[in-house]
């Protein structure tokens, strides 16, 4: 809200200058009245955009057709969602290979924290009845995508999500944040040592409660808390290489949720 505001404040503080142009000459004016027309264009449509991104904060939009159809089928016995962020988002779409073959279903959106997929967790996980749930995320939370987010209200999400995963039946695998030790977007953050903290509660949250952790992080990890060479392009988001390291352990903890009553 304070960024739309602050553009129709430019807006507003903008047009007046143009109009004081009046011993201009005609021709002059016409140029700046067309360039006026423009930029208030231009900013409108920024407007326009931030509101309907403000009104869909959780990007419900994103997946709300393909879910609707993917509900009605009713191979959902061994479905299993692939829930989480842009590293869930890459994940066969842009970079490495996506289980071929398999009934999984990736419903990362690239830029998310745990509030928002707290938000869409009915549409894009319950509501399609599957057998296992792959949660990843809370990366974007350390780096304050969605403002500033302490280990403890990362750690209340992941409890609220597995809480509506058991009730509806669902069995949940919390993989652990992948390694990072910066961000590129937010370089004043330094990551490694809370990472470290929420995967160290998030192991034992799935071990309190009947849970399957998934462990990227410790075959992943460099000695510095950030991604080995070779698993990621940017230090957060992993390459082909890095989704090849990453796909048998998700097997490994799939087939293990899949086993438990």
């Amino acid at each position: 809200m304070k960024q739309i505001t602050f553009l129709l404040t430019i807006v507003f503080s903008v047009v007046p200058l143009w109009s004081q142009s009046n011993a201009a000459p005609l021709g002059r004016e016409a140029a700046d009245a067309q360039r006026r027309e423009a930029m208030v264009s231009a900013l409108g449509e920024q407007v326009h955009q931030m509101d309907a991104e403000l009104g869909d904060w959780a990007d419900l939009h994103r997946y709300r057709s393909e879910d609707g159809k993917l509900a009605q089928t009713s191979d959902s016995k061994q479905r299993v969602v692939f829930y989480g962020d842009s590293i869930t988002d890459s994940w066969g779409r842009s970079t490495g290979s996506f289980f071929p073959g398999k009934p999984y279903v990736n419903r990362g959106i690239s830029g998310q924290t745990t509030p928002q997929m707290l938000v869409r967790f009915q549409q894009d996980v319950v509501h399609l009845h599957p057998a296992v749930v792959v949660v990843l995320a809370g990366t974007n939370d350390i780096a304050g995508n969605t403002g500033q987010s302490t280990p403890e209200m990362i750690e209340d999400n992941f409890a609220s999500m597995a809480a509506i995963a058991k009730q509806s039946g669902i069995r949940m695998v919390i993989a652990s944040i992948l390694p990072a030790s910066h961000y590129s977007w937010s370089p004043a953050i330094h990551p490694a040592d809370e990472i470290r903290t929420v995967n160290r509660w998030l192991k034992q949250f799935c071990a309190q409660n009947g849970l399957v952790y998934l462990d990227y992080y410790d075959s992943m990890v460099d000695s510095q808390g950030g991604m080995r060479e070779g698993y990621s392009s940017d230090g957060v988001h992993p390459t082909a290489e890095g989704y090849r390291v990453m796909t048998p352990l998700a097997e490994e903890a799939i087939q293990k949720a899949l086993s438990t009553q």
